[in-house]
């Protein structure tokens, strides 16, 4: 097996992949472009058939398995993508294959694995997160003497992912500006630089991170992959403790920028793709873009690529979507408020304390006789952020005790 990943390596997963997978379209967004005054291009893996880009890393490298290899079958671990292209691959390659996938993984994600892969696949859900899936996977794959297929830091998994480059250079017939790549354990990013790289040293290469998930930026700052001790699950198709060796160095090398996006910026950008573009994306999916904002005043006037990687995204977390989004632009927040337990003090909570727009969304209470005042969890929403300072201001005249509710409090974790 060839250590280094080369545009030749890329080029040659392509002539494998391009009779296989879909030609996603390289479009034009109005609305982003309009916003940024740049001109905006979004990659779209979310129209993949496995509905991102991991088909491509999987299908190239279990094509490259000798027929003693096959003959032994492979085993994977992944956040639920990685999962659905090994699965397509197994079937389409009559390969029997055993994935391990993290116990939370949408049930969306499951189900098409399980669609995929039919009876050439096994599962097993293990685990909290990636990391604990990806120990198990491991475990079981030298015990039975299978073939890992890593989700990223394998040299021709990597190959499968930079061809997304290679088919951006050649749809936009021209050189890009910027290409930004949402961030998980690295292979997309590191194949899609090792290509475009190749091509140009014109084009910045743009890395995009969740704040909660920044495994890239920790091995950056310490010059080696760590793992990080907690990640925020939330974006799970790039929650991963510890990047990859060989995706490591090549981010190190390649990439100009890394940055960290909040997971509430990241499901505003959800919402506003769904309502303005019609595209269904999962969170991991909505990376690239939701970091434009801190490109802003460099993209102006310039030719921008934004990967959308995924758009397999359960239809029951779009609340919770709402609800950080809603969040993270200050318009909704959680309090604990301390009520006299005389009759009337929701009416004077109400005439006194909420403004004409605020509106309340949760509301628990449990009257206790046997004291004077009782706690009640309220949730409200704000018509306009500037809006807390007045609402507070408000039930400090009145004299209401109360407590806004953290991000790290135990009863903000339950709520959200």
């Amino acid at each position: 097996m060839k250590k280094n990943l080369t545009k030749k390596l890329v080029e040659e997963a392509y002539k494998r992949l391009k009779d296989v997978i879909t030609l996603t379209p390289l479009q034009l967004n109005a609305r982003l472009s309009e916003k940024y005054k740049a001109r905006v291009y979004l990659k779209r893996e979310d129209l993949q058939i496995v509905r991102s880009y991991k088909i491509r890393g999987a299908y190239n490298r279990i094509s490259l398995l000798d027929k003693n290899e096959r003959a032994r079958g492979v085993v994977c671990a992944s956040a639920g993508n990685h999962a659905q292209g090994v699965a397509f691959s197994c079937k389409t390659l009559k390969v029997k294959g055993t994935i391990y996938m993290p116990k939370n993984t949408p049930k969306q994600k499951i189900d098409r694995v399980r669609v995929f892969g039919g009876k050439w696949i096994d599962m097993e859900l293990v685990g909290d997160t990636f990391d604990e899936a990806s120990k198990y996977a491991k475990s079981y794959c030298d015990k039975n003497n299978k073939v890992f297929i890593h989700p990223f830091d394998d040299v021709f998994v990597m190959a499968g992912q930079g061809t997304v480059g290679l088919e951006i250079m050649e749809q936009l017939k021209d050189i890009p500006d910027y290409v930004v790549i949402p961030v998980g354990g690295g292979g997309l990013l590191a194949g899609v630089s090792t290509y475009i790289k190749s091509q140009t040293n014109h084009t910045q290469m743009i890395g995009v991170e969740p704040k909660g998930a920044a495994s890239m930026s920790l091995a950056l700052k310490s010059d080696k992959p760590i793992a990080l001790e907690h990640i925020d699950k939330f974006i799970d198709g790039a929650a991963v403790k510890t990047v990859g060796e060989l995706t490591f160095e090549i981010t190190k090398k390649l990439v100009d920028n890394l940055f960290l996006v909040d997971e509430g910026r990241v499901c505003e950008e959800m919402i506003s793709m769904y309502q303005s573009d019609g595209i269904v994306t999962e969170p991991a999916g909505a990376l690239s873009v939701s970091a434009l904002d801190k490109l802003k005043d460099e993209i102006k006037g310039k030719t921008v690529v934004c990967v959308i990687s995924g758009g397999n995204n359960d239809i029951s977390r779009y609340s919770e979507v709402i609800d950080k989004s809603l969040i993270y632009k200050g318009l909704k927040h959680y309090f604990v408020i301390e009520f006299s337990q005389r009759p009337g003090m929701l009416r004077v909570f109400l005439n006194n304390a909420l403004g004409p727009n605020d509106d309340i969304t949760l509301f628990e209470y449990t009257k206790k006789n046997n004291k004077e005042t009782g706690p009640a969890l309220v949730g409200i929403e704000l018509q306009d952020k500037n809006d807390l300072r007045p609402l507070l201001d408000r039930m400090n005249k009145i004299g209401m005790e109360y407590k806004i509710l953290e991000k790290d409090s135990l009863v903000y974790k339950f709520l959200i």
